[in-house]
């Protein structure tokens, strides 16, 4: 048997540096700070010195928490280090402030146009190191910051952006490595003066993007989801632009951290607590990527494969798109043409399109922008830059739509406007006098028809009802499943109202019901845009009315009236594993001992429906939102919809329809569509890799390949 180790290794900071003997939290130009003592802010937050990380003999000049001296917020002589601990900085008299080795050479010094007359450097309560007049302690007095030279992590009041006064461009940049902080490859900052976003880069090249400022926040970020941690701030005018943001609550510490592979991190302190929570990662999904699903293309974290082309486009290179390599992007069907009129398609809560070829007026109203972009030839598409102010604002894009992503979020309400021809809209839209004239005496011509017409529809739903009677009650007689009646369960979800929605998968949305105080229910509705339908859910009803056991969701009934299909489970209230083991702050309640729980009941669960069941089942879609998790976080495998029943004596089938979750499914199956008991337990080792290492397959990136998180274990193993 192999095992894979998981080592995790922490970085060392090493300090030479002794608390003060009195409370300082400025010095003069006749003090100095050497390695035998340091700087504290006037709360008592953070302090400065000299510090060496892990085995490096080089020495460097930070500031860092006084609580966790290990986290080092800024950095002065990144790429200059003091040969050994006998370094000191000073103050000079015009107010520069110099750090000097043990020979007196100077290795890094504050550069500044103004001069001061009686300067003090201070260290701010809120970790920023300034040099101002003594008698002078507001911000426009400062003569020098670190705040406007940020290292690799993002404080509250901290600002990313450009000054226009001085030049100055501020942005992050990550360590080398965890033992040297000279400058890394990574960056992390505003781009694009016209209309600024926030950009991950890799050097030129961008990693991820947030999208432009609608007036809330930028379109991509997942601040807005945590408005009661921080207040995200933007500010652009004729001096300056730039983003940074205040804390909601005095009691919660946070900061962004840009690391040396790359990743974007929100940390957070709670008060009482010790140890800091990853709130989000910026680059943790696929859909992050940039240009992930190339041009005209949209990724949707919701559906696999994630990357489809935009309603009216179709893939460049569909022989590329059936292998899941979406780069080439996709091209309209039909093109757009000038002389023939045009309308629009509303797509709803996106990240918006990149900003290489655009329009911007902030003073035009929507209305004023659609029609704008109607009679420019080359515009493509058109948003409102500013949601507060009513939708005010105009964005108009020439060219390909560059890397759109979909968010699930109700608060995102940024939606795009795509121009597209009448044909592509199902002849919706602004037409002439004529054709409207035309379709008026039409319809008034063919009104007996249509009476006809709504006459026949109400006999055959009739026949329909009597149907689906007919169904029911072969239901109940066949596998003594108890039917739910409709208005039960509208009453029970409140009307299906989003408050009570659990979930949605390609079955269709998931609700939590009430039918007593106590009494809880989750009910699955079979969605119509669904790509299910009839047959999955039959058999879906087919399989768990036959199976019983404790680590397999429990069937409690179905709803079948008129146009309607809903399966009753039993309510699990943990929802389910990927809502654990991929948040941030709640995979701190699964630990070890919990997680091997959840992997032996999901193992257990296997190997009934393999091998003790009545009904020998392969489930062919075995992951970890089917995972389910009750109060008492014990397993329990749902969603049957695709599995298939295989004889006792059967070892392999094949189908043309390969369906289910890539990343999970085994490549015999996704490539021949061939599956087995071999499927499942392929999917159960990419499940089993995501519980122990906390990272999903398909989102997982690391900065010297492009694998996936079964990939990047393949080449450790190996190696």
């Amino acid at each position: 048997m192999k095992v894979l180790a998981l080592i995790l290794s922490t970085s060392l900071l090493y300090f030479s540096v002794l608390q003060l003997s009195r409370a300082a939290d400025t010095i003069s130009a006749a003090q100095s700070i050497t390695s035998t003592n340091t700087l504290v802010s006037s709360g008592q937050s953070f302090e400065l010195g000299l510090f060496s990380a892990g085995n490096s003999e080089a020495w460097y000049l930070g500031i860092w928490y006084k609580n966790f001296p290990t986290i080092v917020v800024w950095v002065a002589n990144r790429e200059n280090p003091v040969a050994d601990s006998h370094g000191s900085l000073k103050l000079s008299k015009n107010g520069s402030l110099v750090l000097l080795d043990q020979m007196n050479n100077t290795i890094w010094s504050s550069t500044s146009s103004q001069v001061a007359e009686d300067p003090v450097a201070q260290l701010l309560e809120n970790g920023n190191l300034v040099v101002r007049e003594k008698d002078k302690t507001d911000s426009e007095s400062y003569i020098w910051e670190s705040f406007n030279f940020p290292s690799d992590t993002l404080l509250p009041e901290m600002k990313v952006g450009r000054d226009f006064r001085t030049g100055l461009n501020r942005f992050l940049t990550s360590w080398k490595n965890a033992s040297d902080p000279s400058l890394g490859e990574y960056t992390y900052g505003i781009d694009n003066l016209t209309l600024p976003q926030l950009v991950v880069a890799k050097g030129s090249k961008k990693l991820f993007r947030t999208g432009p400022w609608n007036g809330v926040q930028f379109s991509g970020t997942p601040d807005s989801g945590n408005k009661r941690v921080v207040k995200p701030i933007y500010v652009y005018d004729t001096n300056e632009f730039y983003y940074m943001y205040e804390v909601a609550e005095s009691s919660i510490l946070t900061r962004v951290k840009l690391s040396e592979t790359g990743l974007a991190q929100r940390l957070v302190l709670n008060e009482g607590s010790t140890e800091w929570a990853v709130m989000y990662t910026l680059l943790n999904d696929r859909c992050d990527n940039y240009r992930e699903c190339g041009a005209n293309g949209i990724c949707r974290t919701s559906k696999s494969p994630s990357c489809e082309c935009l309603q009216g486009f179709v893939p460049k290179a569909q022989n590329e798109w059936d292998v899941l390599n979406w780069e080439s992007g996709c091209i309209r069907q039909t093109p757009l043409d000038c002389q023939k009129e045009a309308g629009f398609l509303k797509v709803r809560n996106v990240k918006l399109p990149d900003l290489s070829e655009f329009w911007a007026n902030t003073k035009m109203s929507v209305q004023e922008c659609e029609a704008e972009c109607l009679r420019n030839c080359s515009c493509v598409a058109y948003a409102s830059s500013d949601i507060p102010n009513g939708g005010s604002g105009c964005l108009m894009w020439f060219g390909d739509l560059i890397d759109m992503q979909e968010f699930l979020e109700e608060d995102v309400e940024q939606d795009i406007h795509i121009k597209m021809p009448f044909s592509e809209l199902g002849g919706t839209g602004k037409k002439d006098k004529r054709v409207i004239l035309i379709s008026v005496i039409s319809a008034v011509s063919v009104l007996p028809l249509l009476a006809l017409l709504c006459w026949c529809i109400l006999l055959k739903k009739r026949g329909r009802n009597v149907s689906t009677s007919t169904g029911s009650r072969s239901i109940k007689e066949d596998w003594e499943l108890p039917l739910f009646d409709f208005k039960t369960i509208a009453t029970a979800t409140n009307n299906f109202s989003h408050t009570n929605k659990l979930g949605e998968g390609g079955f269709g949305p998931v609700y939590k019901a009430n039918l007593t105080r106590e009494e809880f229910i989750a009910v699955k509705r079979l969605s119509k845009d669904s790509g299910q339908g009839i047959e999955e859910f039959k058999n879906e009803v087919t399989m768990i009315a036959n199976l019983q056991h404790w680590n397999l969701v429990k069937l409690l009934g179905c709803c079948i009236e008129r146009e309607e299909r809903m399966l009753i489970y039993e309510y699990m209230p943990n929802k389910s594993l990927d809502c654990f083991i991929f948040d941030q702050n709640r995979k701190v309640l699964v630990n070890w001992q919990k997680r091997l729980n959840i992997i032996m009941g999901i193992a257990r669960g296997l190997l009934y429906l393999h091998q003790d069941s009545r009904l020998r089942i392969i489930h062919r879609d075995l992951k970890s939102s089917n995972i389910l998790l009750d109060d008492e976080l014990n397993p329990k495998i749902s969603d049957f919809g695709i599995a298939r029943i295989f004889g006792r004596n059967q070892t392999e089938a094949k189908t043309k329809r390969v369906i289910g979750t890539y990343g999970y499914m085994s490549p015999e199956y996704a490539i021949d569509g061939k599956f087995s008991e071999k499927s499942d337990v392929f999917s159960f080792g990419v499940l089993l890799l995501e519980i122990v290492s906390g990272r999903k397959n398909r989102g997982f990136h690391h900065p010297d390949h492009h694998h996936s998180l079964l990939g990047h274990v393949g080449m450790v193993t190996v190696e």
